[in-house]
């Protein structure tokens, strides 16, 4: 089986195929460049948009699925800095999308001001806070803030897995439903 991932985030990759080979046998998964047509930072219903649009411009004849996924800022009352990053993920067979998403976390108030004051993506200042280069592309924020107890790929994981849902009960979410 064939999955092509609207990124070359190895980290996107890394999650896919991980997920993708405890579902299904024989898995290669290919990195197709995207853009996601939304902001750098995309905020609530962007990030969903942004997964969709990396799920459908990485599908091809060849592949049997295609990923996008793509991480934001949710708008969150509750959250101290008034925003939670989520991610989503976005599966296409070319006919259906099915989507998900993973845990969200906060990140400490002082990351969010600089994202809104300076337009900035989390990415470049979690960086200058931490000091990690390409954090994004290693063991991300949630690695770092949660002290190493979980990495971006295993974040990542999550999202997959809840939009492979619908195609692992297929007969109850696709049955008469079309």
């Amino acid at each position: 089986m064939k999955v092509a991932v609207g990124s070359t985030n190895p980290v996107k990759i890394s999650a896919v195929k991980n997920v993708f080979s405890k579902i299904y046998k024989d898995v290669e998964v290919i990195s197709v460049a995207v853009d996601s047509r939304v902001r750098s930072e995309p905020f609530d219903s962007e990030i969903a948009r942004g997964a969709v649009e990396r799920a459908k411009q990485a599908f091809s004849s060849n592949a049997e699925f295609s990923a996008g996924i793509e991480a934001g800022l949710v708008k969150n009352p509750f959250a101290r800095s008034g925003f939670l990053d989520v991610q989503y993920c976005a599966i296409y067979d070319g006919e259906r999308i099915t989507i998900g998403c993973g845990a969200g976390f906060e990140y400490p108030s002082i990351v969010i001001k600089k994202v809104l004051r300076d337009k900035k993506e989390v990415g470049e200042v979690m960086e200058e806070l931490t000091g990690i280069k390409q954090i994004g592309e290693t063991t991300g924020s949630i690695g770092y803030l949660t002290k190493g107890m979980i990495d971006r790929i295993t974040l990542t994981e999550q999202a997959i897995l809840m939009a492979l849902i619908p195609r692992l009960n297929a007969e109850i979410y696709f049955k008469n439903q079309d």
